[in-house]
């Protein structure tokens, strides 16, 4: 018997003489710019090609431990689950689409709403999770996103949003629908309470969630290339038969044209976010 073992060969044998190196898994290729990373490299980059500075999407836990200092913060809601209101079913039931996403994600729902501090100063943040359900917005990310929004304006702390959806979650009907308008009103409130909030708009931002909350930020910014929009640019070419101009929905296009605010790259985006904020609370 062999001193050691190895339960994931690096190595493998193909033939006498012969052998295979594993590299399954160590590198990905660029959507944009066709560049092979090494993932190590994407990973050390913040998911961001080192090459053409394409911004992979990444899910709702890195983007908060990006954002908050060390990493570090306090999770509220984290059992929060959708009661399948419409008792919903297509391809299958919408319980066991919840459940078969709850075990994916290992969250309960769609958004991760978390307080804690960004460069030293306290702070609300809610980040979509675009791998449950398409990042869609039912009644779940609603109440989520109104608490913390509460939560904000009893503590006076700045509230910000990191948007990654599909739009409201059809499965749900009507319900999510009401969600637009339940946040809208409670953003009204923290806004007469004069407590800042910033919209940060990633690949990709669509449906009920752009025609909402996404776009009612004191400060509405996204970063490079994502895909915002209510539609998606099939659905308007297929509508209004015209071809759409180049960039079309993408963040440069939107800050072109006066929709956002600013285009911030991920590495920029924590020291963007403090200074705005400082701006905002002096």
């Amino acid at each position: 018997m062999a001193w050691f073992s190895r339960e994931k060969p690096g190595v493998e044998a193909v033939g006498e003489g012969e052998k295979r190196v594993r590299t399954e898994g160590l590198w990905l290729k660029c959507e944009s710019c066709s560049q092979i990373i090494w993932k190590k490299t994407l990973d050390e980059n913040s998911q961001v090609c080192p090459q053409c500075e394409h911004h992979f999407r990444i899910d709702a836990r890195a983007r908060l431990e990006m954002l908050f200092d060390g990493g570090q913060y306090q999770e509220f809601d984290a059992k929060l689950t959708s009661t399948d209101p419409l008792k919903f079913s297509d391809s299958k039931t919408y319980k066991e689409r919840l459940v078969s996403m709850q075990k994916a994600t290992k969250m309960s729902d769609a958004l991760i709403a978390g307080a804690g501090k960004l460069e030293d100063r306290p702070v609300n943040i809610c980040a979509m999770e675009l791998k449950f359900v398409g990042g869609s917005m039912g009644t779940v990310v609603g109440e989520k996103i109104t608490r913390a929004i509460e939560r904000s304006i009893a503590g006076r702390v700045p509230l910000i949003i990191i948007s990654a959806s599909g739009g409201a979650r059809m499965q749900e009907g009507a319900i999510s629908l009401m969600q637009m308008a339940k946040i809208s009103a409670a953003l009204m409130k923290l806004d007469e309470a004069k407590v800042p909030y910033i919209s940060l708009l990633t690949d990709p931002t669509t449906g009920g969630v752009t025609a909402s909350f996404a776009m009612l930020g004191d400060l509405n910014i996204a970063e490079p290339g994502a895909l915002i929009g209510f539609a998606g640019p099939r659905v308007i070419e297929q509508t209004i038969r015209q071809k759409l101009p180049e960039g079309f929905q993408r963040s440069e296009f939107l800050l072109e044209h006066g929709f956002l605010d600013a285009v911030v790259k991920r590495s920029e985006l924590k020291k963007y976010i403090s200074r705005s904020l400082a701006f905002f609370c002096y």
